[in-house]
């Protein structure tokens, strides 16, 4: 089971990590929550969910490249100059969409911390992290969001980018994140094995 998740009996999944693996990837997700940035959480219409549902959030993009990709125009091609009907309705589509699309891609992260958090790691042999079926549906949307961030930041557009990367030198400053980007994959990538009937 090492490296991989392996499915469990009755739903869910299982990987076993040692404490290097865990101590990375709480890091990485506590590093995507100071990306989505913080929830509103505060305001005095927190407790109303009719005040919650109608909430607008911002109409513009971000500007930092990883949280663009996160959070793409819904209308128009990535990277292409948008005609002004498209441009306003992305706009719109983004008022009414965008917190709450935060606000999961926060859930996912802060249960990777979770359920990391809840492991006691047993000597040099680390532990073995067993997900339920909604654990597992937030792994793999925060193991997605880490992927899409490293990959923006790494300046990855297609899969022929990650192969030269994966060839980089060791002695690149990148190498480090790349093989974070490429171990990410391979647990994303078992995760949905392991979830598949």
């Amino acid at each position: 089971m090492a490296g991989h998740f392996e499915p469990l009996a009755g739903g869910g999944a299982a990987v076993a990590l040692d404490e290097v693996e865990i101590s990375i990837l709480r890091s990485l997700a506590v590093q995507l929550l100071e990306l989505v940035g913080p929830g509103d959480g505060h305001g005095p219409d927190d407790a109303d969910p009719l005040a919650r549902l109608f909430a607008e959030g911002p109409s513009e993009p971000p500007t930092d490249p990883a949280l663009a990709r996160l959070f793409p125009d819904a209308y128009g091609e990535p990277g292409a100059r948008q005609d002004p009907q498209e441009r306003a309705h992305a706009a719109e589509f983004r008022r009414y969409t965008e917190n709450d699309l935060r606000a999961r891609k926060r859930e996912d992260a802060l249960g990777v911390v979770r359920s990391l958090d809840s492991l006691t790691v047993g000597g040099d042999r680390g532990a073995v992290l067993r997900l339920s079926p909604e654990d597992c549906r937030q792994w793999l949307g925060a193991l997605n969001d880490l992927r899409l961030a490293i990959g923006t930041r790494l300046e990855i557009a297609d899969e022929d980018d990650s192969d030269t990367l994966f060839r980089l030198p060791d002695e690149d400053p990148r190498k480090p994140m790349v093989m974070a980007y490429l171990w990410l994959g391979g647990l994303q990538e078992t995760l949905v094995e392991a979830l598949m009937p």
